[in-house]
């Protein structure tokens, strides 16, 4: 698996997520497929939410924990929102039929991807979010696409 070069994006406060998520998606393309990886309470959800308003959702977008998936219809865009932290091993993963979100050519946001990367499409995003000052909200969030 090859992963292209990255530049770092710093976020110094949640306001910035907005102009980030269009960021993100301008500049990646070549994929659908977004895994996201960071501690808890890193920021991930909140940056998926501001993924899904550029892309067209105006309703609530909230965490999936209990449900793993949660689908957004937006402007012509299908969203999938997973969160897979709850999920057991990969059998559990294709019983509830990941594999027909993963390749059906929507937008798919996965939080806690571990159990599934064996299963993702060739192509995809990785989106990494670190605490790049703890004594602050400042956030590193790097962007890596993998073919």
């Amino acid at each position: 698996m090859k992963t292209d070069a990255v530049v770092p994006i710093f976020a110094n406060h949640v306001d910035d997520y907005k102009g980030i998520a269009q960021r993100i998606l301008t500049e990646n393309q070549q994929s659908r497929i977004f895994i996201f990886r960071g501690q808890l309470g890193a920021g991930k959800t909140t940056l998926i939410k501001e993924l899904c308003k550029v892309l067209g959702y105006h309703g609530e977008v909230t965490s999936p924990t209990f449900s793993l998936i949660n689908e957004y219809d937006s402007a012509g865009n299908k969203i999938y929102h997973m969160d897979l932290y709850r999920v057991k091993d990969v059998d559990e993963a294709v019983d509830f039929g990941i594999e027909e979100y993963l390749y059906s050519d929507a937008f798919c946001f996965i939080e806690w991807p571990d159990i599934v990367m064996d299963l993702l499409p060739e192509n995809f995003y990785t989106v990494e979010i670190e605490t790049a000052d703890p004594s602050t909200q400042q956030r590193k969030i790097t962007v890596m696409y993998h073919v």
